[in-house]
């Protein structure tokens, strides 16, 4: 686990999903009111107050949330990073700076256990991003890939900067697709996965209908679980590394709480240790969450050597 600021004690952290971060218990919270940002036209400082307002922001441009604590040095230098590429992006990623000291719910509904934690949010769904410090080269692949899953996603807005020449108009999604993506919208996730499923069948090499129905069996099994049964869960798979339930319920929170890196390699650690029936269910799994996070994803890459070393 990560070596960064650990969360205040009041940061419990836990899982709040109805389908993808359910913040509606955030929004009549009372708060300080958002302060605007010096650094960026497209940053603000958001708190549990604002929050809401700020997800639906993610039905027009990807949103960063840069969640830190004044506590942190590592939070205030990675913030100056980020408010520089939202420069550089001129209006086409927004970006929301949250610190957990102030407005610890929002935290808790991330599920993150750690500052600086980076996540994302595309029409309100969660993307998993990254942990800690990273150089500004890296964050920069991270947020061009969120702006591809963006665009196939139909979130093609800006803020306010020059319209970019190269972007054009995504084309309707296929109606199969965009049946998943109301019924995800509605908070029907078997709805969801029907539809992905009937895609697939008609077109079994439909790589976006198999991402898709990857997320939505993840966000089906995440919002299974409450912040008690969530600490349990990981109280036991820290007890007992062969208890096969608890690896891969373990894994699903830490990939929706942006913790992809520990997600691989307890399903790494678990494949490399174990043999016959229930490798193979973990290996699945694994396979399945590459496809959450994204193929082209360096987290991806490195855990697909780990896997291969511990497979052969």
């Amino acid at each position: 686990m990560s070596q960064n600021t650990p969360m205040p004690p009041n940061a419990t952290p836990g899982l709040n999903l109805r389908g993808a971060v359910d913040l509606s218990a955030l929004k009549n919270r009372a708060t300080a009111p958002t302060a605007p940002s010096t650094a960026s036209p497209y940053a603000v400082d958001v708190n549990e107050a604002s929050f809401q307002e700020f997800v639906q922001l993610s039905q027009k441009v990807p949103v960063v949330v840069a969640l830190g604590s004044g506590r942190s040095h590592q939070s205030a230098q990675l913030t100056v990073v980020l408010e520089k590429l939202m420069n550089d992006y001129n209006g086409k990623i927004a970006l929301g700076r949250v610190d957990v000291d102030t407005s610890p719910q929002i935290a808790q509904a991330f599920g993150i256990t750690a500052v600086p934690t980076v996540v994302a949010l595309l029409n309100g769904q969660p993307v998993p991003m990254f942990e800690g410090e990273l150089p500004e080269p890296q964050i920069k692949e991270f947020f061009d890939e969120l702006l591809k899953v963006a665009a196939s996603n139909g979130v093609t807005g800006n803020l306010g900067g020059a319209p970019d020449p190269e972007t054009a108009p995504e084309p309707p999604l296929p109606p199969l697709h965009q049946a998943a993506r109301d019924a995800i919208d509605a908070g029907d996730l078997p709805g969801a996965v029907a539809s992905y499923e009937k895609a697939l069948a008609e077109k079994p090499n439909d790589a976006v209908a198999k991402v898709g129905l990857a997320q939505v069996h993840l966000m089906m099994r995440a919002a299974e679980l409450n912040v008690v049964q969530a600490e349990a869960l990981r109280t036991r798979a820290a007890g007992d590394p062969d208890d096969l339930e608890a690896t891969l319920a373990v894994a699903d929170l830490d990939v929706t709480g942006g913790h992809v890196e520990d997600a691989f390699a307890r399903l790494v650690k678990f494949i490399g240790t174990h043999f016959g029936p229930e490798r193979d269910t973990v290996r699945v799994r694994l396979l399945e969450l590459f496809d959450v996070v994204g193929v082209s994803d360096p987290r991806v890459s490195a855990a697909r050597q780990a896997l291969a070393r511990a497979l052969f």
